[in-house]
């Protein structure tokens, strides 16, 4: 009987070692296992993280119509990773400074001929990397309906910064209120004005104010981006901008010079070109500003020679 109670208790101590040993072998693959599925889930985090990786570029602008102008362009780019805020500035000389310095990483306000004068007084390094529009440089006025009706003493006010100032008078001259001098002067200045067809008095204004001041004189050429800020439509121009297939008064988007050795900035800025450059945004060119922006120079790759 003993013996009987010793084997069955024996037995028992046996299966209690078996059944310890198993669970500690349970317990051990189960930590493997969850081991395992952390690793996992750590990798599919990391991968998560870098896809989700965004770019934030600033760009600066002169004006509230390019946050329409450049809606469906953010929009893409939100979808591509890259942050697109858009920056204003309140007149044309601050951008290409907040550029240069860099305050922002593009700015999309200038044309190419007002690029290369900041350029040449400010020693930029700042570069093209695309084109985007041209806007016409039209004449107004609430006190005339036609050019026809200018007469002797009347005043036009123009704007007052070198290359819009240049291109305006092209416009007078082209509306046949002057004649400009034959001396190829690509921006000529009042200097440059050889006849009168109409004796009138030019004022050089400040282009933000001209809007403002259209009380106080006959007429006013006023730039496209400042006439939409007040209102004023394209079809209420006593003469539109006939001087539109110069290259050089094509808008543009500028970048630091140094940035574009960047590859991960260089592709950045490839894609906001490319997500401006689409047809959403000629859309918006001829819906939202009856035809105000006229595209030009999207077949140009600006960026070609910096992809090498």
């Amino acid at each position: 009987m003993k013996k009987t109670i010793i084997a069955a208790l024996l037995t028992i101590a046996s299966l209690s070692v078996l059944t310890a040993c198993g669970s500690k072998a349970d317990a051990s693959a189960d930590r493997v296992q969850s081991a395992e599925e952390q690793k996992t889930s750590s990798a599919e985090t990391t991968e998560t993280a870098s896809e989700a990786k965004t770019i934030d570029i600033k760009l600066g602008v002169v004006g509230s119509i390019y946050d329409d102008l450049w809606k469906s362009a953010k929009e893409k780019l939100a979808d591509e990773g890259i942050n697109l805020e858009i920056v204003q500035f309140s007149d044309y000389v601050t951008p290409n400074n907040a550029l240069a310095n860099g305050e922002i990483d593009l700015n999309s306000f200038q044309h190419q001929i007002y690029l290369q004068s900041e350029i040449d007084q400010y020693g930029y390094e700042i570069t093209n990397i695309g084109n985007t529009f041209i806007i016409p440089l039209n004449l107004y006025s609430e006190k005339i309906k036609s050019v026809d009706e200018l007469k002797d003493g009347d005043t036009i006010a123009v704007p007052n910064d070198p290359t819009n100032e240049g291109r305006a008078l092209k416009v007078l001259e082209a509306a046949n209120v002057i004649a400009l001098k034959d001396n190829d002067n690509f921006n000529p200045t009042l200097e440059d004005i050889e006849k009168y067809n109409v004796k009138v008095e030019i004022k050089e204004i400040a282009a933000n104010t001209i809007p403002s001041t259209l009380p106080d004189v006959t007429a006013a050429i006023i730039n496209g981006n400042y006439a939409l800020d007040f209102g004023i439509k394209a079809e209420d121009a006593i003469y539109k901008d006939s001087v539109l297939d110069e290259e050089q008064y094509w808008n543009l988007i500028a970048a630091r010079t140094e940035d574009l050795s960047n590859p991960e900035l260089l592709e950045a800025y490839d894609k906001v070109v490319e997500a401006f450059q689409s047809d959403e945004t000629e859309k918006v060119f001829n819906d939202t500003f009856d035809g105000y922006f006229i595209k030009a120079g999207w077949d140009q790759d600006k960026l070609a020679e910096f992809r090498r």
